[in-house]
């Protein structure tokens, strides 16, 4: 016999998420109520195995109730945002089990789930209600029975007419009567005021009805009788109010919820990216889906030999295809091809190099840009094209980019991650098949073209899904028009390179080694005997036992030597000085001046970093091999190691552009704050103006104390710091740094309004975004622990702001290289510096560029605050700071 299971889902989804703690995916949304809801519903299907079925939910606050009685569920407070954003997940399960669900303005689910339990009982089918809520034991009958959950979710009491009665000596037609006497406070149903259930009870099992008990009021006595007399017609209309209404107007019949089985392969999708683990192996685990369009399939690989290239030149034609290169090792622009795989999701092709190598019609497809073409790591590919005299055009979507920006805090973004993340299968991983560190070796040709071939056959597979949730998170402006060009920008910048004056490096080495021999000297005189100064232990016995100076912390190796330890006993000896000025030398000469000298090219005399466009969580771009965004510049000695960098042709310049306090330009923009963004449009020192409203002093009165301290709360409220850090930062008691604090937002509240207001969107949403819609999830925002807790709400109050700042020179960079290009000029960008761009320029091009490179660079971004560009020229990047 046909039966229709009709469930309350509201009421599931609110009795889920109250018996759940709060639980959250990997991208910080709460799913403890979607969890809950989904074990239910597996256990009634397995259980119940129901031939139809529905899902009904509320539609609104507002229904025809509300007609009569205004205050109708008046006092119910509001749906807490941690469920509110669940119910949208809740009905994505539904779809993906195929079950039917409805909603009907004016009404609620119960008259929803009570017309179609009628209509099943007239046309002879059971139906089973699921429910967490009393009130629908009204719609029991012969046909039709509720399940009632009581702990938790999954376990619950059936009632059929003899369990109604044995419950409470009523009917099912009586229950409303229970209600309209003694009411519901949440729904805000008044009732007899005093009359609760004991006495409704006596009271319909002597009467029968609220008719029953008006009708016979003067039977009653005392208060009973008086409170009954006055308020009978509330009792009336609370029995309205009570009553399902069970003609709702569908739209659709009984018949349209037939219940046809779900499709595992979809189910375990969305399972996986709920990361529903245990829910998943239940339904047998996404590796036993068959069917699925995610599903990676073992590939027939077409190797093409040199002779055999003619007969797929056709193949070579196809409008969309997924690219892969493969290379021997991790730095592009040393290591040799390997060779490259194609595919168009159905035959996929290895190329080895020897056959791609001399290629016409390959090279010609690579750099065709009309033929379409899926990539990973688009800037790599790119560059070591290029090396080869190749070009690489029609780059239409880079799976990396889109897995970075979809969550740049995820820990893996290489292909066999995004495979197992994304699809239902697994790639092996590279170590797997080649090995690792020193027992790294080619496998056979023929393993070896499978692998790339499957890599080409994932990237295809990918692309739609990770079109479609870039679509999604509204990411696709992001993607196409900053990320994508950006990478060709990248690619040239590091194919060109920055040169260095080799000579120049060398003589700067020996300098500092002297300088490095002088220090030592010092040292020992200090000491009063020799020592291994590069020794923490020995460093140790030097200052602690045998000078004296105060143990400011202990490791589980003794006394710690630590440069923030040594900072505080500075004051204390001369020696500690000396030692931190040692320190720094030495890390200038193994990291910059060696560092540098190992990563010059032989070739071109150049060094060729590589910058990082998919590692920071905030969008920044950093550099490796070598990093040339950390070169210090606090010392002097530090600086001077830019005097090595040098435009690549005599007569040429480096010119410098620095965009001016851009993030604190950033935050008066998203804060709106008033007095901050005066400051900026009136050309203000920003930290002048700062000391003067902390400190309370007219500007002619601020010292430079001040300035340094005012300079440390700006920079610091960026980063959400606490006084704490900052009477660390400033070395001043915590109290004083407290009180900074609150200054600080007293004379900038806006900034206080925004900084709360971004963390508690924050901790509604689970991430943040930046002015151009790049996220960043925050899943520890919701902890219970305090420590992880407040280091996401500090990263809340940053990340819009860095981010912020990243996407404007993003965006400048762009438009300079293609303003460049059109301009057809000879100079050329060299390095992003976080808020810094490096160019090399002809003497001729100089005041053109100066002009071009403001321009773009100030108006990249509109903001209510102007932007600044400082922008310097010298013969050496040095001189341009």
């Amino acid at each position: 016999m046909d039966k229709l299971v009709l469930i309350d889902g509201n009421s599931i989804a609110f009795r889920a998420f109250y018996a759940l703690p709060l639980l959250t995916n990997g991208k910080g949304v709460h799913t403890n109520a979607v969890y809950g809801f989904t074990m239910m519903l597996m256990k009634v299907l397995e259980e119940e195995k129901p031939t139809h079925m529905l899902v009904a939910f509320d539609a609104g606050r507002i229904t025809f109730r509300h007609g009569e009685y205004r205050e109708y569920k008046g006092k119910r407070a509001q749906t807490p945002a941690e469920l509110s954003e669940q119910l949208p997940l809740i009905r994505e399960v539904l779809d993906a089990f195929g079950i039917r669900h409805f909603e009907a303005e004016g009404y609620e689910a119960d008259d929803i789930i009570g017309t179609l339990a009628k209509s099943a009982e007239e046309k002879g089918m059971n139906a089973l209600i699921v429910t967490g809520d009393k009130d629908l034991l009204q719609l029991v009958t012969d046909r039709v029975t509720l399940l009632l959950t009581r702990k938790g979710v999954t376990e619950g009491e059936r009632y059929d007419r003899e369990a109604v009665w044995q419950k409470y000596q009523l009917t099912p037609e009586q229950i409303i009567d229970l209600k309209g006497l003694m009411g519901d406070a949440s729904d805000n149903i008044p009732g007899i005021p005093g009359v609760g259930e004991k006495t409704a009870l006596k009271l319909l099992h002597r009467f029968g009805s609220v008719e029953g008990v008006l009708d016979h009021v003067d039977q009653l006595t005392g208060k009973l009788r008086e409170r009954v007399k006055e308020h009978g017609r509330q009792a009336r209309m609370s029995k309205d109010l009570a009553t399902i209404y069970c003609d709702v107007p569908l739209g659709f019949s009984v018949e349209d919820t037939r219940y046809e089985g779900y499709d595992r392969g979809r189910v375990a999708a969305l399972f996986e990216r709920l990361e529903f683990k245990s829910l998943l192996e239940r339904i047998g685990g996404k590796e036993s889906v068959s069917g699925s369009s995610r599903k990676l399939r073992k590939v027939e690989v077409q190797t093409v030999e040199p002779e055999d290239r003619e007969s797929w030149n056709d193949f070579l034609e196809n409008p969309l295809l997924s690219l892969w290169l493969e290379m021997d090792g991790e730095n592009y622009h040393r290591a040799e091809i390997i060779g490259l795989a194609l595919s168009d999701g159905e035959t996929h092709l290895y190329v080895p190099w020897r056959t791609a190598r001399d290629w016409e019609n390959l090279h010609r497809l690579l750099a065709d840009e009309e033929r379409k073409k899926i990539v990973y790591d688009g800037k790599r590919l790119q560059v070591v094209l290029k090396r080869r005299g190749l070009e690489a055009g029609g780059l239409a979507f880079d799976a990396l980019l889109a897995s970075y920006l979809l969550d740049p805090s995820e820990s893996g973004h290489s292909l066999s991650d995004l495979v197992q993340r994304k699809m239902d299968g697994s790639l092996p991983p590279d170590e797997e098949v080649y090995g690792k560190g020193a027992k790294r070796r080619l496998p056979g040709e023929r393993e070896l073209a499978e692998h790339l071939a499957r890599k080409a056959e994932a990237l295809k597979r990918l692309y739609p899904l990770l079109s479609e949730e870039i679509r999604e998170a509204g990411m696709e402006s992001l993607l196409f028009e900053m990320e994508l060009p950006l990478s060709r920008v990248l690619a040239e910048m590091e194919l060109h390179g920055v040169r260095v004056d080799r000579d120049r490096l060398l003589d700067l080495g020996e300098e500092l080694k002297e300088q490095a021999e002088s220090l030592t000297r010092q040292i020992y005189e200090l000491a009063g005997t020799e020592f291994n100064i590069n020794s923490p232990k020995q460093l140790a016995e030097i200052l602690y036992d045998k000078l004296g100076l105060p143990v400011l912390k202990k490791t589980k190796t003794g006394y710690s030597t630590s440069a923030d330890v040594l900072e505080k006993l500075a004051p204390q000896h001369e020696i500690v000085e000396k030692i931190l000025h040692y320190r720094q030398i030495m890390k200038l000469i193994s990291t910059y001046v060696e560092g540098l000298l190992k990563e010059i090219d032989p070739e071109s005399g150049k060094i060729h970093t590589r910058f990082n466009q998919t590692i920071t969580a905030t969008g920044r771009l950093s550099s490796t091999e070598p990093n040339l965004q950390n070169i210090p510049i606090r010392l002097e000695e530090g600086r001077r190691i830019r005097q090595v960098f040098v435009p690549s042709e005599p007569g040429w310049q480096i010119l410098s552009a620095d965009y001016s306090q851009i993030e604190l330009r950033v935050l008066a923009h998203l804060s709106g704050d008033e007095s901050l963004k005066q400051a900026f449009s009136e050309d203000m020192d920003i930290h002048t103006k700062t000391a003067m409203d902390v400190f309370g002093v007219p500007e002619d009165e601020v010292t430079s104390l001040m300035r340094r301290q005012a300079k440390a709360v700006n920079f610091g409220i960026i980063y959400g710091i606490s006084d704490y850090g900052l009477s660390q930062n400033l070395n001043i008691p915590r109290k004083v740094a407290a009180q900074f604090i609150e200054r600080y937002f007293q004379s900038y509240p806006g900034v206080k309004e925004y900084m709360d207001r971004v963390v508690e969107q924050a901790r509604k949403d689970g991430y943040v975004t930046t002015m151009l819609n790049r996220r960043r999830y925050l899943p520890e925002i919701r902890s219970r622990n305090y420590n992880r807790r407040t280091f996401a709400e500090r990263t809340a109050m940053n990340t819009p702001i860095q981010g912020s700042a990243a996407d404007i020179i993003k965006t400048a960079m762009v438009r300079l290289h293609r303003e460049i290009k059109r301009r057809r000029v000879k100079s050329r960008m060299l390095l992003q510096v976080h808020d810094e761009l490096i160019f090399e320029v002809p003497e001729e091009e100089l005041e053109e560029m100066k002009n071009l490179v403001r321009t773009v660079m100030e108006q990249a971004v509109p903001l209510s605050v102007p932007l600044k560009v400082d922008i310097h020229t010298g013969q050496t990047w040095y001189e341009a700071k």
